[in-house]
């Protein structure tokens, strides 16, 4: 055998394996393995009646507290421009009525307790504005709330 053979061993058969050759199966090499996950499907956007309903959801939800107005804004904020819109405004009320509730409970406990109708008062204006503002979106037409902190633009 020559030098340049004893160097090469597969230079007399160019299809034999080189046992040094870590890729013994005559292959390219593959990726590694990773799953595909199938994204997520876009939202839906609503119907213009669907969207109407739900804004109007979003005032009634008042009834309630802060977190209907919450749950339904940050789902639907981006199907429907008039559920965006009113849940904003409904979730800002909510918002300006719990702090209306912490001073309340401030000015209960400095007075020791002269000035505890103050959550009744606070409750019956949340409840009336917010059927207001029900009817108003129920109808198609935006509500803005007599007095808010528009804390979510």
């Amino acid at each position: 055998m020559s030098d340049s053979n004893a160097q090469n061993p597969n230079a007399q058969n160019p299809n034999a394996q080189n046992p040094n050759d870590p890729n013994l199966s005559g292959r390219p090499p593959q990726p590694p393995y990773q799953p595909q996950y199938p994204s997520a499907p876009a939202a839906a956007g609503l119907t213009p009646a669907k969207d109407i309903e739900w804004g109007s959801y979003a005032h009634l939800g008042g009834l309630l507290g802060f977190v209907p107005a919450l749950i339904i804004w940050i789902v639907f904020k981006d199907r429907g421009r008039f559920t965006d819109a009113e849940g904003k405004e409904a979730l800002n009320f909510q918002i300006t009525v719990l702090i209306g509730y912490v001073a309340a409970t401030v000015l209960t406990v400095v007075t020791f307790g002269l000035l505890s109708w103050l959550f009744t008062v606070i409750w019956i204006l949340s409840a009336i504005f917010s059927v207001m503002g029900f009817l108003a979106a129920k109808e198609g037409r935006n509500y803005r709330y007599p007095f808010a902190l528009r804390l979510i633009k």
